[in-house]
């Protein structure tokens, strides 16, 4: 180290001891740091009353940019939401009603099929009649006569 920064900062220190604050000087310092304590209080005081009134504006303003947009997005999907239920109900009307007219067409064909069929029936029962007369009417007959052409004999 050098001697000469040694000797100088020795020198510093014992200008520093012999220096030392008057009454005065401490005085001055309290009433300087009493003043600057003063003027913190009032600007504490300024900012109580201050404070809430910006921080609702800055929340009012939060909720106007922020949420409303929200409720109004919120808002659509509700009537989007009702619109489709709307719609939803309808085809399911349209749905039943065709359902309804599809078991009306099946109910009338079924009654086409039966009414042919009995048709049929009666159609048949007259057929069997029928044979049945001409049977009993070949059976009452008596046989009829054969010839044979070679001989012409008569049986």
């Amino acid at each position: 180290m050098d001697r000469d920064a040694l000797e100088r900062a020795r020198t510093r220190l014992t200008e520093a001891r012999e220096e030392r604050p008057t009454r005065a000087d401490v005085e001055a310092a309290l009433e300087r740091a009493e003043a600057a304590l003063d003027a913190l209080a009032q600007t504490a005081a300024e900012l109580e009353t201050v404070v809430p009134e910006r921080l609702g504006a800055a929340i009012e303003e939060g909720v106007r940019t922020e949420v409303l947009p929200v409720a109004r997005h919120i808002a659509e999907v509700r009537g989007l939401t009702g619109q489709l239920i709307r719609r939803l109900e309808g085809l399911q009307a349209e749905i039943a009603a065709e359902r309804r007219d599809r078991l009306e067409d099946l109910a009338l064909l079924v009654d086409l099929i039966g009414s042919g069929w009995r048709g049929v029936e009666r159609r048949l029962d007259r057929a069997e009649r029928i044979l049945d007369r001409i049977e009993r009417s070949l059976e009452e007959r008596p046989g009829a006569a054969l010839y044979r052409i070679d001989g012409l004999q008569a049986r």
